[in-house]
């Protein structure tokens, strides 16, 4: 008896992603877009959004590793018996307090009211996405349940359109685009059938130090470290051609350097070298 008490609180106590006897649900995953080899008029262009992916297998919801997700009984009571693919969402920039919410063991009310199933996809092996868009355009119409909401989906004839839909939502905290290959069926895997878009941040630094390079960098530069304008101290070590890493910038030169937001200890995440400042 003490044992199965002890199991019994260990079960409620632990992080709600709990994984159960299911099946991996196969889902679509996005390549990275690149603007030289895509046709942008042939997809579909959403919002990407910085949710919790989740699939509504018609009874239950699955994370993309099929670990259960516990949402209230009132959350999923009108969803259909059909199977759909979305993300679990609440607001832009708001994925960590989210993530609380949805892996909390038991789901509480009033802060699931706070969260919106952004449905994306109602999955079918035999029907283009452009189809499969009406589909659950017309679906989430009759559900008529304002915390289901159907991904609205866009048409650009022009990278140029595309950059300036992506540079808009970006500049209202989105954290990018996804677009879908308008003729592609179904099917669970990676592949060009779904793209995905995410702007990066640009940012300079002074050069401080050259770190070495090892095995085939032997003998080049392996990375700069850096100081940025704030004073954080940091290494760039990708990014660099052959000749920048045989020639790499002065000390007390000033780089160019992108990134993808920053780690939780402040410094600049996947920072990679872009230029050296007003250098050919």
């Amino acid at each position: 008896m003490i044992f199965l008490f002890r199991r019994l609180v260990t079960l409620l106590c632990c992080s709600l992603f709990t994984a159960i006897a299911v099946a991996t649900p196969k889902v679509q995953l996005a390549k990275v877009y690149d603007a030289d080899s895509v046709i942008v008029s042939d997809y579909l262009v959403s919002e990407k959004y910085d949710g919790v992916r989740a699939i509504w297998t018609g009874t239950q919801f699955l994370t993309r590793a099929g670990n259960t997700i516990n949402a209230p009984a009132w959350f999923t009571a009108p969803l259909p018996k059909v199977w759909l693919d979305g993300e679990l969402w609440s607001k832009r920039q708001d994925f960590a307090n989210l993530s609380g919410i949805i892996r909390t063991q038991l789901p509480v009310d009033n802060d699931w009211q706070n969260v919106s199933y952004m449905v994306f996809d109602m999955p079918d092996s035999s029907i283009p996405f452009s189809e499969r868009y009406k589909n659950y355009l017309g679906l989430v119409a009759q559900l008529n349940a304002k915390h289901i909401v159907a991904v609205e989906q866009k048409r650009f004839e022009s990278n140029h359109q595309l950059s300036l839909y992506m540079d808009d939502l970006i500049a209202n905290g989105a954290e990018g685009v996804m677009l879908h290959l308008a003729s592609a069926v179904h099917r669970s895997g990676r592949s060009d059938a779904l793209l995905k878009l995410k702007p990066y941040l640009d940012a300079e630094a002074i050069v401080i130090a050259h770190l070495p390079g090892k095995g085939k960098y032997k003998n080049m530069l392996g990375a700069l470290k850096v100081r940025s304008a704030e004073g954080v101290e940091f290494k760039i070590g990708s990014g660099f051609s052959d000749h920048q890493r045989q020639f790499p910038p002065a000390i007390g030169s000033t780089v160019t350097y992108k990134y993808h937001g920053f780690t939780k200890h402040g410094l600049p995440r996947f920072a990679s070298f872009l230029r050296e400042r007003n250098a050919l």
